[in-house]
């Protein structure tokens, strides 16, 4: 299978290409100029250095699909709203089109389950059909794009696959996050604080992240025009705590988990747990 993909230089991105290569894949990367890996690869793609704006009639040509990974301001604090709705709705949309006019036909593009946003509080598990009530500007530019591609695709007669990823950890992941900090503290021998623990999360391993959306690659048996629409995850939640007194004990860590020394965030929405 011949592969676009954006985002290869990315956290989940990285194990999207080792993954995809493994399987005999050829494998079309962007990569904007000066742009570095998360991670160093065991095998490279084919890296193509540009941007959403350029015409890239040869690289599209010949593709069975196009896989859009790539996403602006993932991490809070988030960037401003009109610049997360530009990097994440409008310029995109400019290289799917473009894709289309060069003969793609299938496409699958990365959301979040941050999109749901306030939806948790109503779902023990969050199902496709929710209302997207995001309340962050990252979430809410993907909530807009995930409207507006779906749209498209109908217009454009294409099939869409739109992939809402929820809590995903491992090597790559950014270092001010849960498992990175959990990791460097254990690694020091250092004491580490957390809040009490008992939010839900549907925790997934990064590799575990890129297989699936890798399996989604095998199947378009869907109505032309429509967007398919799925939760990725792990359905195993598990609280904070667990999570936490896991990786701990893996790491034979020396310090003290110190549960209860945080406080929950004042929006904390304490269940978020995807229905697959």
């Amino acid at each position: 299978m011949k592969i676009f993909l954006t985002g290869g230089t990315g956290f989940i991105g990285s194990y999207f290409i080792e993954n995809s290569l493994d399987r005999g894949d050829e494998l079309i990367c962007l990569r904007r100029l000066g742009s570095k890996n998360k991670r160093k690869l065991k095998n490279e793609p084919v890296w193509i250095e540009g941007t959403y704006e350029d015409n890239l009639v040869e690289v599209f040509k010949g593709c069975d699909v196009f896989v859009h990974l790539a996403a602006h301001s993932t991490n809070f604090p988030y960037d401003t709203l009109e610049n997360c709705l530009h990097e994440n709705v409008v310029s995109p949309l400019k290289m799917l089109q473009n894709a289309k006019k060069n003969g793609i036909q299938k496409f699958i593009i990365i959301g979040t389950g941050f999109e749901y946003g306030l939806s948790g509080e109503k779902y023990d598990f969050i199902p496709v059909e929710a209302p997207l009530i995001p309340k962050m500007n990252y979430p809410v530019s993907k909530a807009v794009g995930s409207l507006v591609f779906s749209q498209w695709a109908l217009e454009n007669n294409l099939k869409l696959k739109y992939l809402r990823i929820f809590q995903v950890y491992g090597e790559g992941e950014d270092k001010n996050r849960l498992w990175p900090s959990l990791k460097r503290a254990a690694e020091l021998g250092e004491d580490f604080e957390l809040t009490n623990g008992d939010q839900v999360r549907d925790f997934t391993y990064v590799d575990d992240i890129a297989k699936k959306i890798i399996d989604e690659l095998k199947y378009f048996n869907f109505e032309i025009g429509k967007t398919l629409f799925k939760n990725i995850g792990s359905d195993k939640p598990q609280t904070v705590r667990e999570f936490a007194e896991y990786w701990w004990d893996y790491w034979n860590a020396k310090g003290k988990l110190i549960f209860g020394s945080k406080e929950y965030r004042e929006d904390e929405i304490m269940r978020f747990v995807p229905k697959l």
